[in-house]
């Protein structure tokens, strides 16, 4: 088990960073967004951290289980290319009508986080992986994720709270770490 001043460490070292993005990098649940869909971009949080990431040369990845088209929105506000988004697919009949979601992606299975994180350590060679989330599908990533930051800038999940070895209320202080090196 690493310690706090390793888990900075791995962060500050970082090839790549995931971001869940429900209740992370937007404040709202992907659900709830879709609703009122032409908002998106106004509920984009802490862009300075992904432009911060950016500028040393570290891929950022939005990992969600929320909806791809949504998701997509969030990375383009983000700077982050849409082929660095991972969340699931909403499928519509020929019609127009829903017709659900698609099965195949990881992220719409049990511990689906976790694998999209190695298939990025296996087809990029990243050697360190953080995740930063809200919540217990987040954390779960880590294990093969290198390092887990929980996240309650947005909501506090009392799991995660008690659980993640490093809990930030605000992106700035990852901005302040990045800054120590």
């Amino acid at each position: 088990m690493a310690s706090l001043m390793e888990l900075k460490e791995i962060f500050r070292s970082a090839d790549a960073v995931c971001f869940d993005v429900d209740s992370t990098v937007i404040r709202e649940e992907g659900i709830d967004e879709l609703a009122k869909f032409c908002g998106v971009g106004d509920a984009v949080a802490e862009m300075e951290l992904v432009s911060r990431l950016h500028q040393r040369g570290v891929q950022v990845f939005l990992v969600s289980g929320g909806f791809q088209s949504i998701v997509e929105h969030v990375a383009l506000q983000l700077n982050i290319p849409t082929a660095n988004v991972f969340a699931n697919r909403l499928k519509f009949y020929f019609n127009g009508e829903y017709a659900g979601f698609d099965e195949t992606q990881p992220t719409a299975e049990s511990g689906g986080k976790g694998k999209v994180i190695s298939h990025l350590k296996e087809q990029f060679h990243f050697k360190k992986v953080v995740m930063i989330g809200d919540g217990a599908t987040d954390m779960e990533a880590c294990p093969p994720g290198d390092c887990f930051i929980g996240f309650g800038g947005n909501v506090v999940r009392k799991q995660v709270k008690e659980k993640a070895k490093w809990y930030i209320s605000h992106f700035d202080e990852l901005l302040k770490e990045l800054e120590e090196r």
